[in-house]
């Protein structure tokens, strides 16, 4: 007779017991939680949420020319929030992740191990790029893998039909599609527009099946930019600036251009210049990135004479025709410091000292006018400000407030020297010359529209009779006159057309080498002009910074002949008539009246 101990068989049921009170409470569990967390993950797995972008908005020049546009790509994208959730709920969830990673990245000809560290790093997002411009085969490819939480959206890539011109305005950008630079940085809210979104049903096969009316929230489109550039004139700038860089071997070089009627900004360029779809690999080397022609101040040298001489001969300081007792090649003033000029010329008027663009002359003119109206002459034309160029980053120059200024200041900032300009700043000044003495306002935009290519808004530029007087009518015609003859027989002789009259100023300074002193074989090589002398189109600042010195480094050698060629090039292009004293067949105009 077989006997069964009372504790074995209490033990026996109890384990029955309990094993049965699992059994319940995991029925109970999947009926109720369970069930509700199994319903969370089919409908995650059965809707999502993803992004519409927006297209973002193309920039023209001022004819209509696309210079930065947008093509539509595929990009994969995947959704490390959903992914990480589904491979830590399933036993075998992290090597079925782990194998989906590497499929994907063979598929896409990219790192697995970069892709798993962007999952991870980015844990609690819900998309996340890993490949953009992907061909319509490869995305079909993509979504044939079926992995959850991978898909495949348009993408838009940034392109600029152009090429390199014109990068230092455009900027670029990167690979997000967002502004890093120039027009596309200042403008990025208006040209980005906003993304939409849409959260659809789909089957197993990632399918959609329905959207919800209220799950659909439509893209705004980015609007698209109108500059005031001239893309044929940019072209031309951008091949004249180069070849005098290059000819002359310079470190860098700028040039700008505006219409001296509205202030708008025709061309401008920097040497060298890189290309905008590749904006994101000069990262390492910041400043051929950079726009000089607005960031970058420098002493300017002679270029600043006529913004010293115009108002002394407003405020009636010194007439043209007054002659100066110009000592020679040397003159040592009240203070002991010795002012040399090129050459020794004798007696000089006013009109010949610009035109010969003495230091001699421009330092004992300073001496008369004194610091304080030296200071207002300079800050009346805009500089030591910033001129409001609709451009990131625009440096407003240096001109010393009066207490800085010392014994010898008078001299240096006479000659162009102790206050730092930029090219547009000297444009803008110059502008004032060619246009009867009024203060444009530089700009580059000259509207927007939408994307449906509708004018939005139009910039609204004021007449000329709005703008601020900085020097007379009758004063800025005697300025236009004497630089008319600098290249006749001045400094810019060299530089002189055979078809239209044009005035302007040669300028060459050393460059500085901070507590060393000024350097005896770097300099500054610009040219500042305008032209036609009878009705200006256009004004021109074009600078060579250190030009090879055993070729050239005077303004009127290195600068000069380019920036008239570019000037002659841009209005037979705008079918300018050439002046009625000129021939194109002679190397000589006729001094105009």
């Amino acid at each position: 007779m077989t006997r069964f101990s009372f504790p074995r068989a209490a033990f026996v049921f109890i384990l029955l017991g309990a094993m049965f009170a699992l059994l319940i409470a995991r029925v109970t569990w999947l009926q109720t939680t369970g069930r509700e967390q199994t319903l969370r993950q089919a409908d995650r797995q059965q809707h999502r949420r993803e992004p519409l972008p927006a297209r973002r908005g193309s920039i023209y020049d001022r004819n209509g020319v696309e210079m930065a546009g947008t093509v539509q790509t595929q990009a994969v994208f995947v959704d490390p929030k959903f992914m990480l959730q589904v491979a830590h709920e399933d036993p075998k969830g992290l090597i079925t992740f782990d194998a989906n990673i590497a499929r994907l990245s063979s598929l896409l000809g990219v790192n697995a191990f970069d892709v798993n560290e962007m999952i991870s790093m980015r844990f609690n997002d819900r998309f996340v790029k890993i490949a953009e411009n992907v061909d319509e085969a490869t995305s079909e490819r993509v979504r044939r893998l079926n992995i959850s939480g991978v898909g495949t959206t348009p993408s838009d890539v940034r392109f600029y039909p152009m090429g390199s011109v014109a990068a230092h305005i455009l900027g670029g950008a990167g690979h997000d599609g967002r502004g890093l630079e120039g027009v596309e940085l200042k403008f990025e809210k208006l040209l980005a527009g906003k993304d939409g979104s849409i959260r659809s049903r789909k089957d197993a096969q990632h399918r959609p099946i329905n959207v919800a009316e209220d799950d659909y929230v439509p893209p705004t489109h980015g609007q698209h930019l109108m500059l005031t550039i001239d893309a044929n004139i940019q072209l031309i700038v951008e091949q004249e600036l180069s070849a005098t860089c290059r000819q002359y071997k310079a470190a860098r070089g700028e040039c700008v251009i505006l219409d001296p009627r509205t202030g708008e900004v025709l061309a401008l360029a920097n040497w060298p210049a890189y290309h905008p779809q590749n904006l994101v690999d000069t990262l390492k080397t910041p400043e051929i990135r950079r726009n000089n022609a607005l960031v970058a101040p420098y002493e300017p040298g002679s270029t600043i004479k006529p913004f010293i001489a115009g108002p002394a001969l407003k405020w009636k300081i010194t007439r043209v025709d007054e002659v100066w007792a110009i000592p020679g090649i040397k003159y040592k003033t009240p203070y002991g410091r010795t002012i040399t000029d090129v050459h020794g010329y004798g007696p000089l008027t006013t009109w010949d000292g610009l035109v010969k663009s003495s230091n001699i002359l421009m330092s004992m003119l300073g001496e008369r006018m004194g610091n304080k109206k030296l200071h207002t002459a300079l800050t009346s034309f805009g500089f030591g400000q910033t001129t409001g160029i609709e451009l990131p980053g625009e440096d407003p120059g240096r001109v010393n407030p009066l207490g800085k200024w010392t014994k010898y200041s008078t001299e240096s900032v006479s000659q162009g020297y102790e206050l730092m300009v930029t090219p547009v700043q000297l444009a803008r000044g110059f502008a004032a010359y060619a246009n009867g003495g009024r203060l444009v306002k530089p700009t580059i935009i000259r509207g927007t529209l939408n994307p449906a290519g509708q004018i939005v808004s139009r910039q609204e530029l004021q007449s000329l009779a709005m703008m601020p007087e900085v020097i007379d009518p009758m004063t800025s015609l005697d300025v236009k006159r004497i630089l008319s003859d600098v290249l006749v027989r001045g400094t810019g002789s060299k530089a002189r057309s055979p078809i239209w009259n044009v005035f302007g100023k040669t300028g060459t300074a050393h460059v500085s080498q901070g507590k060393k002193g000024y350097s005896d074989s770097k300099y500054t090589s610009s040219f500042l002009c305008a032209a036609p002398v009878e009705n200006p189109q256009l004004v021109v600042a074009f600078i060579v910074h250190e030009p090879d010195k055993s070729l050239a480094h005077y303004g009127g050698t290195v600068s000069a002949p380019g920036a008239v060629k570019m000037v002659e090039r841009i209005l037979a292009y705008q079918q300018i008539p050439p002046a009625p004293n000129c021939s194109r067949h002679r190397r000589t105009c006729s001094p105009s009246s």
